[in-house]
């Protein structure tokens, strides 16, 4: 798997080409997290995210489908006793419904041939009233986003779509949701939030 591959390098390769937005995405997500919630982080990669949601919920449920990637997770989320991690398909979540209170799924709708079935799942496990945080990569806002994507494919990654924040929002909107705040951490390649009430 073209993930598990890349697992070791990933974070070097993110902080070399796009370190202001890698970090930021962390800590803008971290901004819609409070000290009671348990939340389920899909796609978790290598913890990016994980690190800035764990010390301030008080259960964190980090998954991935790579094996690799989740060997990443265990390692920089080591230090957080409020941190599980876990293998998981996104589009088949093994959690009873209304289970967490907030659920992220970070980069990673744009590599789904069905997203529409993960969304359904993000919402199935989330709370009523609970709230879905999807961050996503809108590569196609600036050139050198398009590059990235371009050398990326090339080493063997598989994009179903590609969006700027216009089409980002055409996407949910697409799918039948209404209730979206949205926000974006600007850098190299920009990443928008979409903030889903449930």
């Amino acid at each position: 798997m073209f993930w598990d591959k890349i697992s070791g390098l990933y974070d070097l390769f993110e902080n070399i080409y796009n370190r202001k937005v890698y970090t930021g995405t962390g800590r803008k997500v971290a901004e819609y997290i409070e000290s009671g919630d348990e939340v389920l982080e899909c796609a978790c990669g290598t913890g990016a995210i994980s690190i800035y949601i764990a010390p301030k919920c008080n259960k964190l449920i980090a998954t991935d489908f790579s094996d690799g990637m989740l060997k990443q997770a265990s390692k920089k989320c080591r230090h957080f006793n409020t941190v599980t991690v876990q293998k998981a398909d996104i589009t088949h979540l093994d959690f009873a419904d209304a289970s967490f209170d907030k659920v992220v799924a970070g980069n990673v709708i744009h590599l789904l041939p069905e997203p529409e079935k993960a969304l359904a799942e993000l919402q199935r496990v989330t709370k009523p009233g609970g709230t879905i945080i999807i961050p996503t990569y809108i590569n196609k806002s600036k050139r050198s986003g398009t590059l990235a994507v371009k050398f990326i494919e090339l080493l063997g990654a598989s994009f179903k779509r590609q969006f700027d924040f216009e089409s980002y929002k055409l996407f949910f909107a697409d799918m039948g949701y209404s209730n979206i705040d949205y926000a974006v951490v600007d850098g190299r390649m920009p990443c928008a939030l979409a903030i889903i009430k449930n």
